[in-house]
Order: C-alpha cells, then sequence, then structure tokens
C-alpha cells in the first residue's frame, strides 16, 4: 500500500499499536502526526520517522485540543487522509460496585468522547478534500460483558456505534468508516491486565497476544480498496481471512 503524499493523523501515538501504526504508515510513504498526552515520547519517535512526522501534544478528551492537532496537522502536511482514533485506557479496573465514579467516568472521557473529538474535528477537513477513512480501535469488549471492564465495555461499544453512525451520516461524502478489533495485543496495556488479576483475559500468557505491528499492518490495509467491502463495519485480526488478506498469515 502506497502512502506517498498521504497525511495519517494518529491519537495514542506513543506507545503500543499507536507507536507501531506511526512506523508502518511512515515506511508506507505517509506523512504521520503523532497525538499523544506523553510529550517525550512521541517527541522522540518523530525523530525516529524523520521529517515526515510531527509530535504535537493533545489531549483527546478536550475537543479543543483535538481541533487545534488537526489544523496543525493540516498547516504541517496541506492536509488528512486518515484519521486513526487509537488513543485508549483501561485503568483503573475495576468491579462495577467498587468503582470510583469520576474515575469510571475518565476512561469514558478519553475511550468514548476522545473518539467522538477526533471524528468531529477530522470531518470537515476530509468532506472539504472529498473524503478521507476514519479509522478507529475497537475491541471484542464492545460486544461481550467482561468482569470489572465496566468502563472499557460501554465505551468500545459506543464507539463501535459512533463508527456505524459516520458511516450512515458521511459515507455519501467519501468518508470511510471502519472500526479494528485488534484481539489481544502485546501492549503495556496488557502488562496492566495482568496484574490485575480478576478476569479470564488477565490470565493469559504474554505469548498469547499478537504483536503490535499486525494491527498497525491491518490499518495500512483498510486505506486500501480491498478493505472497502468492510466499511461501516468492523473487521476482527481474530479472524483468518482478514489475517491472510493483510498478510499476517
Amino acid at each position: 500500500m502506497d502512502m506517498t503524499g498521504k497525511t495519517v493523523l494518529i491519537t495514542g501515538a506513543s506507545r503500543g499499536i499507536g507507536a507501531e501504526a506511526a512506523r508502518v504508515f511512515a515506511a508506507a510513504g505517509a506523512n504521520v502526526s503523532l497525538l499523544a498526552r506523553s510529550q517525550d515520547e512521541i517527541a522522540n519517535l518523530a525523530g525516529e520517522i524523520g521529517p515526515r512526522a510531527i509530535a504535537v501534544p493533545c489531549n483527546v478528551a478536550r475537543y479543543t485540543e483535538v481541533s487545534s492537532a488537526v489544523e496543525t496537522t493540516v498547516q504541517a502536511f496541506g492536509g488528512l487522509d486518515v484519521m486513526i482514533n487509537n488513543a485508549g485506557v483501561i485503568e483503573p479496573i475495576s468491579r462495577l460496585a467498587d468503582a470510583d465514579p469520576d474515575k469510571w467516568a475518565q476512561v469514558i472521557d478519553i475511550n468514548l468522547k476522545g473518539v467522538f473529538n477526533g471524528m468531529r474535528a477530522a470531518l470537515p477537513v476530509m468532506k472539504r478534500a472529498g473524503g478521507g477513512s476514519i479509522l478507529t480501535i475497537s475491541s471484542g469488549a464492545a460486544h461481550s460483558p467482561i468482569e470489572a471492564w465496566s468502563h472499557y465495555c460501554a465505551s468500545k461499544a459506543a464507539v463501535h456505534m459512533l463508527t456505524r453512525c459516520v458511516d450512515e451520516e458521511e459515507a455519501a461524502n467519501g468518508i470511510r468508516a471502519i472500526g479494528l478489533s485488534p484481539g489481544t495485543v502485546a501492549t503495556t496495556m496488557q502488562r496492566e491486565i495482568k496484574a490485575s488479576g480478576i478476569n479470564p483475559v488477565s490470565k493469559l500468557n504474554w505469548e498469547d497476544h499478537v504483536p503490535a505491528d499486525w494491527p498497525a499492518r491491518a490499518l495500512l490495509w483498510m486505506c486500501s480498496a480491498e478493505a472497502d467491502g468492510y466499511i461501516g463495519k468492523e473487521i476482527s485480526l481474530r479472524d483468518e481471512a482478514i489475517r491472510k488478506a493483510v498478510g499476517l498469515l
């Protein structure tokens, strides 16, 4: 997939799937705009990638910051072709009856409001240009309840519906909205899950998780015409046909 001349904005780009996506898209020729609260990490990653990368400190829970980051990206590279809503958290892991209401709400602010903010900020730019791709990291937790993950399950279920709503409203304007359920990925989040010891996911061994470059490569594939059949839907890396199409088998 040749992304030369295309511009990709990635939230949660400081580590894990976001950082690997930045490397994969940059290797495909894209300009990459790296968003995260961790300023040093994204600055180091931008330095690693080179002049086609910029680091934009941003809290996705605040719309003004996301909107400003989109403007900065457009000023730097001339447009925005792909928006990857990747930023997400799972801590604090807690059963609903014991959850701290404010901390529960903070997860919703990042995982759900953050995705809405990204979509809302990117859409006017993409529509003026005649289209673009909005790719969002979903989860199996969007469809099945998991003990002590009420915040995560609720936010991911809502994000799945946001993708469907964007497709319903904007497909005719050239917007390709697709969700990606990556399965369990070898990232810092999985270490947090492991440490909780609460549900079956926390019992998985490290080698059970897929490497972060797998979903990153899937996101690149999702920008191709091969993925057009999944527009408005969610694809899963648990699906062997998807893994084969992406080139992971």
